[in-house]
């Protein structure tokens, strides 16, 4: 009792719906979170929305950041420049790359399937843009359960009531994805100083402290904890509900981003394409 009564409880600060854009014949896209809002997202650069046929990405690079893919429909081949090798990821998989001092990628639907899916991208801390990079695939089936009354919670990252996972982070990151049943609540706590986020792939649900309203394709920005160590948010299914939960701990570090490269000084990008184009991401 005296615990429960020094987390706090979290409201939403702010309630959105992203916008769909045609980037080709074969692909829209929308960006949940847009990039440039370095220091409002912080640890967290952009997420986007997609849906896309084979041949809409061509291999490209990355470095400094970590990508966390997550299929919500089709099936989705993936290649990289450090493994030499495809895998591929089904609906409700998830793939953690860290693209650390380089990585040479792609992912392409397989032959004749249209992809839905969520790609987030993490920034890293200064001291491990240059790392070894690294991938961790996260299959839905392998993913820790915390079961609850109406309610199961799948921990693709971090922790949820005690449930944890495995996955590796360099940057301390909550990955939930909560499916509830109607009328039936549930609590995720977080670290205080952690930013996060709700993204509504289905149904309809009441979030926060003041049971804010939201439905699919919304997204909810989570009100800060202030000086709290310990937080909470609960969320409470209307219709039978689908959602996933971001939260991580912010870098407080300045970010100077260009195309697929994201570092701290204009310096460490022009020497990010120097080497890409010396051969050096391989």
């Amino acid at each position: 009792m005296n615990d429960q009564a020094h987390v706090f409880q979290r409201d939403i600060h702010r309630v959105w719906t992203a916008k769909k854009n045609r980037i080709s014949p074969t692909h829209q896209n929308s960006f949940i979170l847009e990039p440039g809002h370095w220091q409002e997202y912080d640890p967290f650069l952009m997420l986007a929305e997609d849906w896309f046929q084979r041949g809409s990405f061509n291999n490209h690079p990355h470095r400094g950041i970590e990508t966390v893919t997550y299929v919500i429909q089709g099936r989705l081949e993936h290649y990289d420049s450090q493994t030499a090798g495809k895998d591929e990821l089904l609906p409700g998989d998830a793939q953690w790359m860290t693209a650390g001092r380089g990585v040479i990628h792609n992912e392409d639907p397989a032959e004749g399937e249209t992809v839905h899916s969520l790609q987030l991208w993490v920034n890293l801390p200064s001291g491990d843009k240059m790392m070894e990079p690294r991938y961790q695939n996260l299959r839905s089936a392998d993913m820790p359960l915390r079961v609850e009354e109406g309610a199961t919670i799948r921990v693709f990252s971090g922790s949820s009531g005690g449930v944890a996972s495995p996955t590796k982070n360099v940057v301390p990151i909550t990955m939930v994805e909560l499916n509830v049943e109607p009328d039936a609540s549930v609590k995720q706590d977080l670290p205080g100083s952690y930013n996060g986020f709700i993204y509504i792939l289905e149904g309809e649900g009441l979030f926060g402290k003041e049971r804010t309203k939201a439905s699919e394709g919304q997204v909810l920005w989570l009100g800060s904890a202030g000086s709290s160590r310990e937080s909470e948010v609960e969320i409470t299914a209307v219709t039978r509900l689908r959602a996933l939960l971001y939260a991580g701990q912010p870098l407080h570090e300045p970010v100077v981003a260009h195309g697929p490269f994201v570092m701290n000084t204009m310096e460490q990008i022009r020497q990010a394409y120097e080497d890409y184009r010396n051969g050096k991401f391989v």
